[in-house]
């Protein structure tokens, strides 16, 4: 049995190792970081401690507190206003979409019960997160996309997508339970949720603004940046219990303090770009690190079809999306392929249905992790390759 020091330092050396001989490549990096945490899975799994796996859903969640409050100290009120309607079509549209489309496959293809159709869907529907928001991030910053706020459209919308995906898993797993739940009421809560988490965020952030400008001088943006890293915490830890919600919340806090307090901000997002060094490495080699590839392939053909099926439909959904927008057709294939990895919510919701004892959990299992296999992957490399291709430089 190895002991958690050790694995620690395989998967930062050998995350970062990786990383550097896909970009030698020409190939994205954090690609590679999931391709060894994927091999870490074949080989050495099973003499992880259970300690990690205690620790990987927090050290996930930080990561990912760390990437939406870099992105909402990047998010300004005129991107937001110039993006705001097609951004509103992103995050609603492909979703429904798919999961309608996947609730039909799941039903007849697998001749699963309705309930349990609508949760493996919504399951399934939910964009990645942990791929979308830093890959935009990335890209942003080098500036591509910018003229027409694609990156922002991208990340913005992802973060809302998951709240709709997984508050309509929700509701078909309480039917699936047998509860006497109404999906339609279910959906019409979305808003008023979405509503709750940024509310919060934008209290605790003029909060934190008020705070941080009166303590300006006598603390340093070290000191800053970890009270805006616990603020993150904080609001995960007051949302739901995988934190959609609350993350977007987490958003709104970085866009209130680029809002009010420009300078503040540009000091914490440098602090916090060096510390997404050794983040990034962690969340993407543990993306990979919980995949269980012999699980994977128990989905077999019909897993390729619904998954595949899933990414059509979505495609479809983008592209309707971004219909009336003032994006050209390059931005607007480049929003298709954004959208298509998997991997945050499939990974923190895939073995939801097995431990609620369904009698399908197992195969249900066996699809979200084949979704992220397949998806996360080829996801990355085609983001990172059409991107210079389909958007434009604009620095």
């Amino acid at each position: 049995m190895l002991t958690v020091n050790a694995v620690a330092v395989i998967i930062l050396l050998g995350g970062w190792a990786f990383a550097r001989i896909f970009e030698k490549f020409k190939l994205p990096n954090v690609l590679g970081m999931v391709v060894f945490g994927i091999i870490c899975s074949v080989t050495i799994k099973d003499r992880t401690p259970d300690l990690l796996w205690k620790i990987a859903p927090f050290l996930k969640s930080l990561a990912l507190i760390i990437i939406l409050l870099r992105a909402g100290l990047g998010l300004s009120r005129k991107t937001l206003r110039k993006s705001g309607k097609t951004t509103l079509f992103m995050a609603f549209v492909p979703c429904l979409f798919e999961g309608t489309a996947l609730t039909v496959v799941f039903h007849y293809l697998f001749n699963f019960a309705w309930p349990v159709a609508g949760l493996t869907a919504f399951m399934l529907s939910a964009v990645s997160l942990a791929v979308v928001v830093p890959t935009m991030l990335d890209l942003k910053g080098r500036g591509y996309g910018n003229r027409n706020a694609v990156p922002t459209i991208a990340l913005a919308g992802a973060s809302v997508d998951n709240v709709v995906a997984i508050t309509v898993f929700s509701a078909f797993l309480g039917m699936a339970k047998g509860g006497d739940i109404d999906v339609l009421q279910s959906i019409a809560t979305i808003p008023l949720t979405i509503g709750a988490g940024i509310g919060v965020g934008a209290v605790v952030g003029f909060i934190l603004v008020f705070w941080l400008e009166k303590k300006y001088r006598s603390i340093r943006a070290t000191e800053k940046t970890l009270v805006l890293l616990a603020a993150g915490i904080f609001l995960a830890e007051v949302g739901d219990m995988f934190h959609v919600t609350a993350l977007l919340g987490v958003m709104t806090v970085g866009y209130i303090v680029f809002e009010k307090s420009n300078q503040i901000a540009h000091e914490i997002a440098a602090k916090l770009s060096k510390i997404w060094v050794f983040a990034e490495i962690i969340l993407f080699v543990l993306i990979g690190y919980s995949v269980d590839v012999n699980v994977a392939m128990s989905a077999g053909f019909k897993g390729l079809i619904a998954i595949g099926t899933g990414l059509i439909f979505r495609s479809i959904g983008v592209w309707l999306a971004t219909s009336f927008s003032s994006l050209n057709r390059r931005e607007r294939l480049f929003c298709v392929i954004a959208y298509l990895p998997k991997a945050t919510v499939q990974a923190a919701l895939g073995g939801v249905a097995l431990a609620n004892g369904l009698a399908e959990g197992q195969i249900v299992l066996a699809i979200a992790v084949l979704s992220i296999v397949i998806t996360s992957p080829i996801g990355l490399f085609l983001i990172r390759h059409f991107s210079p291709k389909l958007l434009d430089l604009d620095i």
